[in-house]
């Protein structure tokens, strides 16, 4: 599974024109699934979400994470960051996983991240979304696990 990380300011995501999710400060995170994914990956990539060291200290190192500062999880599914780029002009998508099995790991994702953490907040599978964000720094990781 990949995750897009972004520590923000805030950020919300809309779909129709009405805000499903939003946060204040924390992280905003793209998630893609790929082919060959499973359960454990998506429990793994949650772990590294909530723990990684994103946010300053109070020396302005990057030492704290999501938990440490009781920030905002917003997770939004995006099947494109699976895409294969490598060749042409134009993405192929076989790498990402069949959209059934796309949507159950990111719900699985979503329910574990729900689970253990608050807030959290989310994008709809599939859907077409609007996402607003303020970057704070900018500060952007690419994860997969």
């Amino acid at each position: 599974m990949i995750g897009l990380l972004q520590r923000v300011r805030a950020a919300q995501v809309e779909v129709e024109g009405e805000t499903i999710g939003a946060i204040g400060r924390g992280l905003l995170v793209l998630v893609g699934v790929q082919q060959g994914d499973t359960d454990p990956r998506a429990t793994r990539l949650l772990e590294r979400l909530l723990s990684y060291r994103v946010f300053a200290d109070d020396t302005g190192r990057m030492n704290l994470s999501l938990v440490d500062v009781g920030g905002g999880l917003l997770l939004v599914p995006q099947f494109t960051l699976a895409a294969e780029t490598k060749k042409g002009t134009r993405a192929s998508f076989t790498s990402a996983a069949a959209p059934a099995e796309g949507e159950r790991l990111f719900h699985l994702l979503l329910e574990q991240a729900r689970a253990c953490h608050r807030p959290v907040a989310s994008g709809r599978f599939g859907a077409d979304m609007q996402v607003t964000l303020t970057n704070d720094g900018p500060v952007t990781f690419w994860l997969e696990s």
